[in-house]
């Protein structure tokens, strides 16, 4: 229950983040994209310091979610924080929530819950054992330079698309360094191990990469663009990073009939909430009073 309550908290962060960091990265010149003067555009606006400040609160809680539970359970749960953040930011700016809100929080919530039953995550260990970081990383390291460079030759959507799903690999393997990490707290070196573990300084060098990815994604294209594949990606890599790396199970089968349909579930409501006028901080009438 701890790993699943710090996991709604990480989802509640990172969905603000996101829309005050897509709020901040329209008013960046199409110039800086790809550059590092992009983050000294970002840095001169207070809604993306914000931003920011909300991305380092989610770092801190999905860690003490990573430590106390499987990184199968744990990512997924990621999934509810674009229709969270919408209904927050709804009721706080007291606008009438569309209908086609409710529908994709409707969406999302039970393809999760549908996923997340049928696939019935658990096992494994806290840390990754032998070589196997070699081969992840050298892996990872073609698929993301392969999604970067397809990026580099696309245009507008189709380029934040595949930065989206860039940055997707990147916050998932970030989660996998870090539950690695968080996992050696539990030997006899205890904070001393943890520090000496070149996974600790991984995982902050894999945060900002994909920091730095999602930026130029939310900067190319529209959150329709970006959401999908960043949600869906960093759930379905981290979940491959579980059962890969940690030995993590899941059931297959047939009930990979009921896991797909909630994948499509899950898709279709982050498509759907994507669009909304919230999600790109577009004004919407306020809430009519009785």
């Amino acid at each position: 229950m701890i790993s699943v309550l710090f996991a709604v908290l990480t989802a509640l962060s990172n969905g603000a983040a996101s829309v005050l960091q897509r709020r901040a990265a329209v008013n960046v010149p199409d110039s800086a994209a790809m550059r590092l003067s992009l983050f000294g555009h970002l840095l001169r606006q207070k809604v993306w310091l914000g931003g920011i400040a909300l991305v380092i609160v989610a770092a801190v809680c999905q860690a003490v979610a990573l430590a106390t539970g499987p990184i199968a359970v744990v990512q997924p749960i990621f999934v509810i924080e674009l229709p969270s953040t919408l209904l927050l930011a709804g009721f706080v700016m007291r606008v009438q929530v569309p209908r086609q809100v409710w529908y994709g929080v409707a969406a999302v919530t039970a393809g999760l819950a549908l996923g997340m039953a049928s696939a019935a995550p658990g096992g494994g260990h806290d840390t990754v054992r032998g070589t196997a970081w070699v081969v992840a990383l050298l892996v990872t390291g073609i698929f993301e330079a392969a999604l970067i460079v397809a990026a580099l030759a696309s245009r507008r959507n189709v380029r934040a698309a595949l930065l989206g799903l860039a940055a997707a690999c990147g916050y998932a393997l970030t989660a996998a360094l870090m539950k690695d990490a968080m996992g050696r707290l539990d030997g006899s070196g205890g904070v001393t191990q943890l520090l000496a573990a070149w996974q600790l300084y991984a995982t902050a060098a894999a945060g900002v990469g994909a920091l730095y990815l999602l930026q130029n994604a939310l900067q190319a294209g529209t959150l329709v663009a970006v959401q999908p594949m960043l949600t869906l990606g960093d759930a379905l890599i981290s979940i491959l990073y579980g059962v890969t790396l940690f030995g993590e199970t899941l059931r297959t089968g047939w009930w990979l009939l009921p896991e797909l349909v909630a994948v499509a579930l899950i898709g279709a409501g982050c498509l759907e909430l994507s669009r909304s006028p919230l999600a790109s901080g577009n004004p919407l009438p306020p809430r009519r009073v009785k």
